[in-house]
């Protein structure tokens, strides 16, 4: 909580839900004198060959290929990168807009991001100041500053780790005593039914279903309306899908709004309901 003020998190996968395409394909890959599919196809036979987890395949070839072609993998390099990246309409100005619906409300809005993308590249992003934390695959650089081993890797299953995080307020990824510790639900800095999570597909499916399961809302955004997003609705993944438009007005702006004004008067009933209950004795 701050302060007295109820908290809703809203949490977003990064790749094709803020951004249009995975962020790698902006500037890293054709840095490396690479085409798109060329990068994604080796990747795919690494993961193949070595009966490899996604995740770290891409992250593996990233440091191969750069050594290969002697262009040192740094974080300053890949932040820069995080400049390159595109967002889909209103993605800017959203945040201070929800922020103060929240405030106008009396709720504190607070975003998160949980992506399998690369965390170095969000960080160089115009919107990386927007998020209360970061979770996303990150390297870990030796003394020179190069990548050299995976620090941090968010895959499609695990991404449900963060969500527990997130609920508990334990955001240092070092930290499993706290995040694996009991903790009775009332104590727990953000309750599942004040969590939003927006992504764009199936590999988001495990925290939607999580929410679906758990009280919050699951949203789906998509750039074509193909049968991949109209099942994730028909199946009862998700609780609404929308274009990827984050402006003002959008039917994603105004229902993410008519949750928050939701979750705000739920909040303000349970209150007054626990007042009463501690006024006649428990």
């Amino acid at each position: 909580m701050t302060g007295s003020k109820p908290i809703v998190a809203i949490m977003y996968d990064f790749d094709k839900t803020l951004c249009t395409k995975d962020m790698q394909n902006y500037r890293f890959i054709p840095s490396l004198g690479m085409q798109v599919s060329e990068f994604w196809d080796y990747t795919n036979t690494v993961q193949l060959n070595e009966h490899m987890d996604s995740v770290l395949a891409y992250m593996y070839a990233a440091i191969k290929l750069s050594r290969e072609r002697n262009i040192p993998l740094k974080r300053s390099g890949l932040e820069e990168n995080g400049k390159g990246i595109e967002f889909f309409k209103g993605v800017e100005e959203w945040f201070s807009r929800i922020n103060k619906f929240g405030e106008e409300n009396g709720v504190s809005v607070e975003h998160y991001v949980i992506s399998s993308g690369m965390k170095e590249i969000i960080d160089g992003t115009a919107i990386s100041g927007e998020f209360k934390n970061i979770f996303a695959c990150e390297y870990l650089y030796d003394s020179d500053g190069n990548a050299v081993w995976p620090k941090t890797a968010v895959n499609y299953t695990n991404k449900t780790q963060f969500v527990y995080r997130i609920n508990k307020g334990v955001l240092d990824v070092s930290n499993d005593i706290d995040l694996n510790r009991s903790m009775p639900d009332d104590s727990k800095r953000i309750p599942f039914q004040n969590m939003i999570y927006i992504g764009d597909g199936l590999s988001d499916v495990p925290c939607m279903k999580m929410m679906k399961s758990y009280g919050g809302k699951a949203i789906a955004v998509y750039q074509s309306l193909d049968e991949k997003v109209k099942e994730l609705l028909r199946k009862d993944r998700v609780d609404y899908i929308y274009p990827a438009d984050y402006s003002e007005g959008s039917g994603l702006d105004l229902t993410v709004k008519d949750i928050i004004r939701n979750m705000a008067i739920s909040d303000k009933l349970f209150e007054e309901y626990s007042k009463q209950l501690k006024s006649i004795g428990e």
